[in-house]
């Protein structure tokens, strides 16, 4: 009886084929899709420290008091589905033990509603949708996907400008290994306030414009290498008021060596790194590899199967008889 190629080898080769032709597409087409920044996204992260600031009420400078900044991110759907971007909206609070828990935002020490505009692929600023402050760099409320051991521009809003970070090595945040980054901002003048004359020295005279200066004692940013989230922050602000043509800082009006996420939202920002990070990681490796080995182990077996059918097919057929004897 002949044998012919079964259709098992058929299907087999035919899935085979199919696998090896998904696993470049989930590295080359699937995962550059799925690694975009999020439209819906809504966190919150929460710094603290102690440091100094300038009381309002008390006219002078406080210091070694706790200060908490808190930073709310809310995407804006509907303007980055008309757009095409990632619209962020951000609102950050500067408080004092004083005014927390504060009803209104308005009421804490300082008070900030920015809207950041992203290319949702590179994480590169977009100016359009009425960003606000106009920004530039690789980097503010994220790195970019795909992290490499190389310096990246941060911007730093209360600068108004990008600082350069570097790449210093790896550190684990709550168990969790991220990259690294650090920098410093140098005493910069960044605008001028017109304030009464006592507060800089210059009491003959009822309003002066004070010079207003920014540093940063040390930034230091740690970050989840696949997705670019940031699993840890730490600022050092310090921004004071000059007498106009001072050299020396005449009031301190904030300043900390150290304002860095607290526990929860470590916590937070690393589990949401290894649920996003995972994803990727399965889109990425972990599915092609698996595609490819199966698919190749696949084609093989139905190759084989094919070949084998395909032979006995084209073999002599002897009806199951052995050939006559020649008669005399």
């Amino acid at each position: 009886m002949r044998r012919t190629a079964s259709p098992l080898s058929l299907i087999l080769l035919g899935l085979g084929t199919f696998l090896l032709v998904l696993a470049p597409m989930l590295v080359w087409y699937v995962e550059p899709r799925a690694a975009v920044n999020p439209i819906d996204i809504d966190t919150t992260a929460v710094y603290q420290g102690t440091g100094s600031y300038f009381d309002t009420d008390a006219i002078e400078t406080l210091h070694d008091k706790r200060i908490t900044v808190t930073q709310q991110v809310r995407g804006n759907v509907k303007d980055s589905e008309k757009s095409g971007r990632a619209v962020w909206d951000v609102t950050t609070t500067v408080d004092t033990d004083k005014s927390l828990p504060a009803a209104d935002p308005h009421d804490a020490l300082e008070f900030f509603l920015n809207r950041w505009v992203t290319d949702r692929h590179t994480n590169r600023p977009v100016h359009c949708c009425k960003e606000n402050p106009y920004f530039e760099g690789d980097s503010y409320l994220k790195f970019p996907f795909d992290v490499h051991k190389r310096s990246y521009t941060w911007w730093d809003n209360s600068l108004g400008d990008t600082v350069v970070l570097h790449y210093a090595g790896t550190r684990k945040v709550q168990g969790y290994q991220g990259y690294r980054f650090t920098g410093s901002v140098s005493p910069t003048k960044i605008g001028t306030r017109l304030v009464p004359g006592t507060i800089v020295g210059q009491k003959s005279k009822p309003q002066v414009l004070a010079e207003e200066w920014y540093s940063n004692h040390g930034v230091q940013l740690v970050v989840d290498q696949r997705t670019g989230r940031v699993l840890y922050a730490q600022v050092g602000p310090r921004r004071t008021l000059r007498a106009p043509g001072s050299r020396k800082d005449a009031v301190v009006l904030l300043d900390s060596r150290k304002l860095a996420f607290t526990t929860a939202t470590q916590k937070d920002q690393v589990k949401q790194a290894k649920k996003e990070s995972g994803q990727l990681l399965m889109v990425g490796q972990t599915l092609p590899i698996g595609a490819a080995v199966a698919g190749f182990v696949l084609a093989v077996v139905g190759a084989v199967l094919l070949v084998r059918g395909r032979e006995s097919r084209n073999r002599p057929d002897t009806g199951g008889t052995s050939p006559a004897l020649p008669t005399k």
